[in-house]
């Protein structure tokens, strides 16, 4: 079960509904939050019009679509919104959704009291969220991800998909009325000012409205990579053991003095880098050649294998049968006992999450079931998916988040280690055939440098 319903947290459901400019980066915030909501089990939906008017009407259209004079494709663009409010309320109604976010730009004070009154009237909560951007320099960052990253402008040059969106841009412009809190006292609504330079809260009292506000508190937009890396080879990997606190192999020593050249080459200036460990051991051996300043977090440490740590897995299915089965059954859900469950580690992880949407230059080395929820977090990946995903060893991880997606790199060490991925129904360790257990995008060999297929 959820571990947030409606029933038990909002009287009401919600509605964010997005209100900026194009290009102020309402896509990219719009699927971080859902990302966010769905990883703490919160039913979240994204649904942009852009998509709508894609699928139904107009696949891309050129800047001219979006000219106020235009009344043709006015109409065209006002059924689209229509239809994404439609697909909302039926979601609610027959999926019991718990948050909706409506990603289009709602510029307008008459647009933004129109679709408020649509949800209130619907028994939704309305939620607005506001991105103002007058900085320069993150308009055109926006505009370049817009370019490489949106499906409208798929094929076509960069020259002419900037100059189309900067056109746009000016017909919004035309008749932009960004939210005041005077004028607008009566919404619920969230204004960040050039991402998180500057946010106004107004009528922000319910939990979720709460944890959204502080979500977005913390993020920012800028490009930037995320780095991650399991431990390396430990002794107990060796043994196929689960938990413990053991030291590196041989062959995890010699992933930890690999480390420090992989971080040189394929980090942008890591000088400048920060490394968070766990407070265990082998996490802490691996980075002991980076010469970085370094965090170790308790909320990082393993999964807390409870009575079974230390066994096998053969092990553990001879001593307790049913807990191996049950644990095969809803692996998100099984708490060891004594131990944890992989929602546990969810709720441990949050304040990770919350600081890393703050930083710009971190590795992160920890262990197998806490990557897998750190990258659930950033791929939004199904929660009963998630324990299931292979994670290998001596391998540095790379993740660029973007507004339609995060994009993932893996830079092989090209060191040997065992696998420690068990597939559902079996006590024997070993990789899975099964690709959509692997991680996402492409692989490179740090020994050659060349591409390998995954």
């Amino acid at each position: 079960m959820p571990v947030y319903t409606v029933s038990h947290v909002d009287p009401l459901r919600i509605c964010v509904i997005m209100v900026g400019l194009p290009a102020r980066g309402k896509s990219f915030i719009s699927q971080k939050v859902v990302r966010y909501l769905s990883w703490l089990s919160v039913k979240t939906k994204c649904f942009t019009v852009s998509n709508v008017r894609r699928q139904d009407y107009v696949n891309q259209p050129s800047a001219e679509f979006f000219d106020p004079s235009n009344e043709k494709d006015r109409e065209i663009r006002l059924q689209a919104n229509k239809d994404a409010i439609d697909a909302i309320l039926k979601w609610f109604s027959e999926e019991d959704g718990c948050v909706a976010i409506l990603d289009s730009s709602n510029v307008t004070v008459e647009r933004r009291k129109t679709v408020a009154a649509i949800f209130k009237k619907n028994g939704v909560q309305p939620l607005f969220l506001e991105s103002y951007v007058d900085d320069e320099s993150i308009v055109q960052a926006n505009i370049s991800d817009i370019n490489s990253t949106s499906p409208d402008y798929e094929g076509l040059s960069k020259d002419f998909a900037k100059k189309d969106i900067l056109q746009k841009i000016e017909y919004y412009e035309e008749h932009y009325e960004p939210m005041d809190v005077t004028r607008d006292s009566e919404y619920s609504f969230i204004k960040m000012i050039n991402v998180n330079s500057q946010i106004i809260i107004n009528k922000v009292s319910s939990y979720l409205q709460s944890r959204i506000a502080f979500y977005v508190m913390n993020l920012h937009i800028k490009p930037r990579y995320i780095w991650l890396s399991r431990h390396g080879e430990s002794q107990y990997n060796l043994e196929g053991k689960i938990g413990g606190d053991a030291l590196l192999s041989e062959r995890g020593v010699k992933y930890s003095k690999k480390l420090k050249s992989l971080v040189e080459q394929y980090i942008p200036n890591h000088e400048k880098l920060e490394v968070w460990t766990s407070t265990l051991r082998r996490t802490q051996q691996t980075a002991q050649y980076l010469d970085y300043p370094k965090k170790h977090w308790k909320a990082l440490d393993e999964l807390d294998a409870g009575s079974c740590d230390g066994l096998t897995y053969d092990e553990v299915a001879e001593q307790f049968p049913e807990d191996f089965a049950a644990r095969d059954e809803n692996k998100f859900e099984y708490r060891y006992r004594g131990g944890e469950s992989y929602r546990d580690v969810i709720i441990r992880l949050e304040p990770i999450i919350m600081e890393l949407e703050n930083q710009e230059n971190v590795l992160i080395i920890t262990h197998q079931a806490v990557l897998r929820c750190i990258y659930a977090y950033f791929m939004n990946v199904p929660q009963e998916e998630s324990p299931w995903m292979s994670i290998p060893l001596h391998t540095l991880i790379r993740l660029e988040p973007r507004a339609y997606e995060t994009l993932v790199t893996r830079i092989k060490a090209d060191i040997p280690a065992v696998s420690t991925y068990k597939e559902k129904g079996t006590a024997k360790l070993g990789e899975s055939n099964d690709k959509s257990k692997i991680l996402a995008g492409e692989v490179i060999s740090s020994s050659s440098g060349a591409k390998v297929a995954s």
